[in-house]
C-alpha cells in the first residue's frame, strides 16, 4: 500500500469514528462532590440503594461499649419541668436523641439523615412539638464532621424535612422568634477546611422555605454565636469568627486577622453595627461566646478566646499532646457589658491567681469551646465551658470548677423556673444536676455515642477488639459468639494500651503482646500478662539532632508483618522497620511526602497515613500519605516507586490494601473530608499501582474511610464510608449497602480471619458486629 493511500484510509477511519461517536476509551475523571444540595441528593440515592439491597435484612448487632458515651454538643428541654420530662440531646456525630422520662430511656431520632453531626437544636417556644436541628458540629475539633443544612420536625422528631442552608456545613446556633414561630435566625460559621460565602447570620420568615443572609462579613468569617434580647425580639447580638482549619494548623488567630467580633441589630437583622468597645483588639480576638441576662437584658457577657500574649514557657514545656509550647496567651477571658453591648469591661483574670486559672481554662485549644451561660434568674451567676464546667457567682471575677462530670464541655441548659436544675453536655455525654452542680446524674450506659477512630483485633478465644476513642483513651471488648452468631451481646469495654488517638496491633501468636501508637506516633509495646507498672515499654524511633524532627499523624499507622509478627512497620514522614518488636529501628524510605515547608505547622502533616505489606511476598510494601502520594517497594524498602499517577490529586489516602489473593493486586481509597468534599474515591490496580481503575461504580457519596478484602472469597470487598457499609461480590464492579445499620461514620472495619465476623468501628455509634458467613457462605 502506498503511503498516500494509507494516510487517506486512516483519515477516513478517524472521521467515521468521530461521526459515530466511536472514540477510543479514555479514563473518566471523577466529578468532585462539594455542593451541599447535591450531597443531600446523593444521600437520597444511598437510602434507595439501602432499601433495594439484597442485604437489607441483615442485622448489625451493637457490640458496645455499654459503659462509655460520647461527645454531645447541645441540649433542649421541654418546659415547664414537673409537667414535662422530655429532653433532646444533640451529638457531635451520633445524631439526635430523645427521652420522655428524664433519661431513664432514650431513642434515636436522626438515624437516616445526610449528616448525623449536630451543631445546635432549638424548640419552638410556642410549640415544643416543633424541633429545629442544625447539622454540622461548629466546634471543628479533629473529629468533627460536616453537616447538610437545617432540618425541621413538626411531630416531636418522628419525621424530618430538610429546611435549607445545605452549603453552610456547620451550624452554631438557632433562635426561634418567640412571637413569630415562622421567623428563625441561624448562626453559620461556615466550612471547616475551605473558604465559602455561605456563612454568617441567616433569617427565615416563612418557616424555613427561604432564607436571607442578614449578616455577612467575608468568605473566611462566619457567625459562631447568636442571642436575642428576651424583651425585644428585634434586638439580637451575633459573634463572628474569622477562621479556617488548615491540614497543618489548628483554627487559630493568624496574622492579618481582624474580623472576629460582636455585632448588634435592633431591627431584626436589617442592619447591624459592631459593638466591640472594650474587647481585645481585633487582631487578638478568636472565638467568642455570648449570652444575655434574662433577668436584666442590659447585661451581656462575652467569652473571648484572647490571643494577647501573657508569658513565655520554658523550652521543655509541652502542650496536651506532647508538642513544644512557644508561649502562653491570655486565652479564656470574660467581658461584661451593662449597657446592651455599647461598652465592655474585662471581669475575669484580674488577679494573678484568677489569671492563671483562666489561662488553663481551655488548655491550648480554646477554639473548641467558647460557650457561656448566664443564670436566667441571677445576672451575676455565669457558667463557662472549657476543659471543665466553671461557675462564677460574682459576675465573672472568680470561678470554681464543678466536679463529677467528664471533661470538655459544650452545652448547658439552666431551668428558668429553677436555677438549681442544670443539664450539661460534654465529651462524655449528658449530665443532670438537681442541686446547682453539687451532684450529677449521668447516662453513659444509655446513650451509645462512642467515637471510635479505628479497630484492631487479637486471636484469643473469644477474641477481643481494640479501639481508640475520642477523649476516652483506648479500650477493648470481647466478641462473644457462644450464644450464636446472631446473638452477640453488647458488652462493657475495659482499659487497653494506647491513648485516645492510637492504632493497635496484637501479636497473633501471643495475645498478651499489644502494640499501640499514640499521639503522633508515640509507640509502645505492652505485655498484658505483667503487673501494670511493668507492662509497657516505649519503642518510638529516634532521630539524631541534626535530622528533621519526626512527623507522625494524630493516629500514626503501623502494621505487624504478616510474615513475622516480630517485624513492625511504622509510618511517619518516613517508613521505619523493626525486626525485634520495636527495640531497634531502621529507616527504610526517604521522606515520601511533598515535604512542603509552607505546610509545616501546629499539626504534623505530610506524613505516611496507611501501610500494607503483601501477605504473599515479604518486602512488598505499599504506603500512602495524608498529602495524597502513594508508593510501592518490592524489595523491603531498598527502592520505592511512586504510584500516585491516576489518583485524585492531593487527597488523603485513607487506606491501601495489598491483596491476599494476587501478588500484583492492590486496593486504595482516598478521603476528601479535609477539602470539604464528599466524593467516593475507590481504586483498584492489578499491576502494583502502575495504573489505577476507578471501582467506586454506583457508590453515590463518600468520604471513604476503609476497604477490606473478604478473607475467604477473593471477589468480595467491603467498604466503610461516612454513611455506612458497602459490599461488592464482583471485585468492585458494583456495590450494595450492607445491612440495617443507621447512618453513621464507619471509620474502620475488620473481618476476623478465624471467626468470620465483620466488626466495624463507627465515629459516633460505637462498634457493631455482623455475621460475614451470610455474605461469603462460610
Amino acid at each position: 500500500m502506498k503511503k498516500n493511500d494509507f494516510l487517506f484510509r486512516f483519515s477516513t477511519f478517524l472521521a467515521l469514528i468521530t461521526l459515530f461517536g466511536l472514540q477510543p476509551a479514555k479514563a473518566q475523571k471523577k466529578a468532585s462532590l462539594t455542593d451541599g444540595k447535591k450531597k443531600q441528593e446523593a444521600f437520597g440515592k444511598y437510602l434507595n440503594m439501602k432499601s433495594e439491597s439484597g442485604y437489607k435484612d441483615l442485622h448489625w448487632q451493637f457490640l458496645g461499649p455499654t459503659n462509655v458515651s460520647g461527645r454531645c454538643t447541645d441540649v433542649a428541654v421541654v418546659t415547664p419541668k414537673g409537667k414535662n420530662f422530655t429532653l433532646y440531646v444533640a451529638t457531635a456525630s451520633g445524631g439526635l436523641w430523645k427521652t420522655d422520662n428524664e433519661g431513664t430511656s432514650w431513642i434515636p431520632l436522626f438515624d437516616q439523615q445526610a449528616s448525623t453531626s449536630i451543631g445546635d437544636i432549638a424548640l419552638d417556644p410556642s410549640n415544643p412539638h416543633v424541633i429545629w436541628v442544625g447539622t454540622g458540629e461548629a466546634n471543628i475539633f479533629r473529629s468533627s464532621q460536616s453537616g447538610a443544612g437545617i432540618y425541621k420536625s413538626g411531630d416531636d422528631g418522628k419525621s424530618w424535612e430538610p429546611a435549607g442552608l445545605e452549603n453552610t456545613l456547620t451550624i452554631a446556633r438557632i433562635i426561634v422568634d418567640p412571637k413569630n414561630p415562622n421567623t428563625v435566625y441561624v448562626a453559620a460559621p461556615g466550612h471547616e477546611w475551605t473558604k465559602n460565602k455561605e456563612r454568617g447570620v441567616y433569617k427565615t420568615t416563612d418557616g424555613g422555605k427561604s432564607w436571607d443572609k442578614v449578616l455577612y462579613i467575608d468568605d473566611l468569617t462566619g457567625a459562631i454565636d447568636l442571642v436575642m434580647d428576651p424583651e425585644d425580639n428585634q434586638t439580637l447580638y451575633a459573634a463572628t469568627w474569622q477562621r479556617i482549619r488548615e491540614k497543618w494548623n489548628d483554627p487559630r488567630v493568624e496574622e492579618g486577622y481582624s474580623k472576629s467580633g460582636i455585632y448588634k441589630t435592633s431591627n431584626g437583622g436589617k442592619s447591624w453595627k459592631p459593638v466591640n468597645n472594650g474587647l481585645p483588639a481585633a487582631k487578638y480576638r478568636g472565638r467568642i461566646g455570648i449570652d444575655i441576662a434574662a433577668s436584666n437584658p442590659d447585661v451581656l457577657y462575652a467569652f473571648v478566646d484572647n490571643y494577647e500574649f501573657s508569658h513565655e514557657f520554658d523550652e521543655e514545656d509541652t502542650d496536651s499532646y506532647g508538642r513544644p509550647k512557644t508561649g502562653v496567651i491570655k486565652g479564656a477571658t470574660v467581658y461584661r457589658s451593662n449597657n446592651k453591648g455599647e461598652n465592655w469591661k474585662q471581669v475575669s483574670g484580674r488577679t494573678e491567681e484568677t489569671k492563671t486559672y483562666m489561662e488553663r481554662h481551655s488548655a491550648t485549644y480554646g477554639w473548641v469551646f467558647g460557650q457561656i451561660r448566664v443564670d436566667p434568674n441571677d445576672e451575676n451567676t455565669i457558667y463557662t465551658m472549657g476543659l471543665g464546667l466553671n461557675v462564677s457567682t460574682d459576675g465573672g471575677k472568680t470561678f470554681k470548677r464543678l466536679r463529677g462530670m467528664h471533661g470538655d464541655h459544650h452545652g448547658l441548659w439552666i431551668d428558668p423556673d429553677n436555677s438549681n436544675y442544670l443539664v450539661n453536655t460534654n465529651d462524655g455525654g449528658i449530665y443532670i444536676s438537681y442541686d446547682k452542680g453539687k451532684n450529677w446524674r449521668s447516662f453513659t450506659d444509655r446513650l451509645p455515642l462512642v467515637q471510635f477512630f479505628n479497630i484492631g483485633y487479637d486471636m484469643d478465644e473469644p477474641f477481643h477488639v481494640y479501639g481508640s476513642i475520642q477523649d476516652h483513651g483506648s479500650r477493648r471488648g470481647i466478641v462473644d459468639l457462644s450464644r450464636g452468631r446472631d446473638q452477640v451481646p453488647a458488652v462493657a469495654f475495659e482499659w487497653a494500651p494506647g491513648g485516645e488517638g492510637s492504632t493497635h496491633a496484637i501479636d497473633p501468636t501471643n495475645s498478651d503482646i499489644v502494640y499501640s501508637a499514640g499521639f503522633y506516633g508515640s509507640m509502645t509495646r505492652t505485655d498484658m500478662s505483667k503487673p501494670r507498672e511493668e507492662r509497657t515499654k516505649r519503642i518510638k524511633p529516634r532521630v539524631y539532632e541534626s535530622e528533621p524532627p519526626l512527623r507522625g499523624q494524630w493516629i500514626a499507622p503501623f502494621i505487624l508483618s504478616p510474615h513475622n509478627p516480630d517485624i513492625i512497620y511504622l509510618g511517619m514522614q518516613y517508613v521505619f522497620r523493626s525486626t525485634d518488636r520495636g527495640d531497634t529501628w531502621e529507616k527504610i524510605s526517604p521522606d515520601l511526602t511533598y515535604n512542603d515547608p509552607k505546610k509545616i505547622g501546629d499539626i504534623p502533616y505530610q506524613t505516611v497515613i496507611t501501610l500494607s505489606e503483601s501477605p504473599g511476598m515479604y518486602g512488598l510494601i505499599y504506603a500512602g500519605t495524608d498529602d495524597g502520594r502513594a508508593y510501592v517497594t518490592k524489595n523491603g524498602g531498598k527502592n520505592w516507586t511512586e504510584i500516585t499517577k491516576g489518583l485524585a490529586k492531593n487527597k488523603w489516602i485513607s487506606r491501601v490494601v495489598s491483596s491476599n489473593y494476587k501478588q500484583s493486586l492492590v486496593y486504595l481509597t482516598q478521603n476528601g473530608k479535609r477539602d470539604d468534599e464528599f466524593t467516593p474515591y475507590v481504586w483498584k490496580s492489578e499491576d502494583y499501582g502502575q495504573t489505577w481503575e476507578d471501582i467506586s461504580s454506583n457508590i453515590p457519596l463518600g468520604p471513604v474511610n476503609v476497604t477490606r478484602e473478604d478473607p475467604f472469597n477473593k471477589n468480595i470487598l467491603y467498604l466503610g464510608t461516612d454513611a455506612g457499609v458497602f459490599v461488592s461480590k464482583n471485585g468492585g464492579d458494583s456495590w450494595e449497602v450492607l445491612g440495617d445499620l443507621p447512618s453513621t461514620y464507619v471509620h474502620d472495619l475488620i473481618v476476623h480471619p478465624r471467626d468470620n465476623v465483620i466488626v466495624i468501628a463507627t465515629h459516633g455509634r460505637g462498634m457493631w458486629v455482623l455475621d460475614a458467613g451470610k455474605i461469603n457462605g462460610r
